[in-house]
């Protein structure tokens, strides 16, 4: 018996030719005869009259893998999963052919919109210069005809009350943000001249000169850094007594050669 012969148009891809040879043949596409489809679809690509090796090359990289896919279904020991369950080696198949067939759909209908579209003429605007620019007067004396003072005081109420209602009861309470200054190494070139001078001071001491909370952080961030340096060193008596801070050294480090990491 000889296989039926179809004559098929020019395809976009091997994607849109597989599409054609399954609504052709009424398959459904979650249960493909592999065998047929692909014997029909290697009929058409070697039917093919081209010089275009780029167009040609994607009909043949899926011949190739219609090929395995074929190939692994001759297996006699099918593939399976890590639950034990049977591999269908056409399910990647279908899977891009649904994708495919969604994308060529929602094409198609955005064409039809686009199609639409072109009917549709538009002329520009002839409304005359004082039709358009016309205002209707408003006489004052008319509308606060009725008005009294206890119609004003309801709606001062009520603008007011729309006006807290768009105030934000969280963020409202926030104090101003501001970005303060701080320079860690001017701080322990500060830190190194008031131990040399002090040669030994109290950390609460210290710190209950600064004014602002950072000044605080970056003046303990310096007191780590010229322990490392073994410029100054700390003692503490007991748990959570006060720190005594003794400067080693006998001079001061220049800014300049102060190597933070």
């Amino acid at each position: 018996m000889q296989n039926p012969s179809y004559k098929l148009e020019a395809f976009e891809g091997p994607l849109d030719l597989l599409l054609a040879l399954i609504e052709k043949n009424k398959i459904n596409i979650y249960d493909i005869p592999i065998v047929e489809i692909t014997q029909q679809y290697m009929d058409y690509v070697n039917s093919m009259d081209t010089d275009d090796m780029e167009y040609m090359s994607d009909f043949i990289v899926e011949a190739a893998t219609l090929v395995k896919i074929k190939s692994k279904m001759m297996l006699p020991v099918p593939e399976v999963n890590e639950q034990g369950e049977e591999i269908d080696p056409r399910a990647e198949l279908v899977e891009r052919l649904l994708e495919y067939k969604m994308y060529k759909y929602i094409s198609g209908q955005l064409k039809d919109k686009q199609l639409d579209a072109s009917k549709y003429m538009f002329k520009p605007s002839t409304i005359p210069g004082e039709v358009l620019n016309y205002k209707e007067e408003v006489d004052v004396k008319e509308l606060l005809e009725d008005i009294t003072l206890s119609k004003l005081k309801d709606i001062f109420n009520d603008l007011v009350k729309k006006k807290e209602d768009r105030i934000d009861p969280v963020r409202s309470k926030f104090g101003k943000i501001v970005k303060e200054d701080s320079d860690i190494r001017k701080t322990i070139y500060d830190l190194q001249e008031y131990g040399l001078k002090n040669r030994h001071f109290m950390f609460k001491a210290y710190m209950e000169r600064l004014s602002t909370k950072m000044e605080m952080i970056v003046s303990f961030l310096a007191i780590l850094e010229l322990i490392r340096m073994e410029r100054i060193k700390i003692e503490q008596e007991d748990l959570f007594c006060d720190i005594r801070i003794d400067y080693l050294a006998t001079d001061i480090a220049p800014i300049e050669d102060l190597a933070l990491t």
